[in-house]
């Protein structure tokens, strides 16, 4: 488990996904290195479309793998502005780079103090032991 990696400027859910502060009001979110640990190698992820409007905890897409298939649900509310399309022919970017290349989609968020409430870098990793 030492060996995974959790940025410290990240926040992070129960449902092992991060959400980064791109300002104005935008979150980028992934799946974290344990979640994508735990997966094993992803074949196919599928996202929110752009324009679909999510309430917190709403499942909106999915990441398969050679073990398993989990849902994504939405840490925050908002509005999809973006999804990363590079993971429709390179799945396995959510495992080489789960904080860069392997981000997964960005939203307008209905409420930009939300994060807030989120998980430090800290709650997260006390959580996994």
């Amino acid at each position: 488990m030492s060996d995974l990696e959790y940025p410290a400027d990240l926040r992070y859910t129960d449902d092992h996904e991060w959400v980064r502060e791109q300002g104005e009001g935008v979150a980028r979110i992934g799946i974290t290195a344990f979640a994508q640990d735990a997966l094993g190698d992803v074949v196919y992820v599928s996202l929110p479309a752009v324009g679909d409007n999510l309430s917190s905890g709403d499942s909106c897409g999915e990441v398969e793998s050679t073990k398993s298939v989990s849902d994504l649900y939405a840490p925050l509310s908002g509005e999809v502005t973006a999804v990363n399309e590079q993971l429709d022919g390179t799945p396995e970017l959510v495992n080489s780079d789960p904080y860069g290349e392997g981000w997964m989609y960005e939203i307008k968020l209905s409420d930009p103090s939300a994060p807030g409430a989120l998980k430090d870098v800290e709650a997260y990793k006390s959580e996994l032991g």
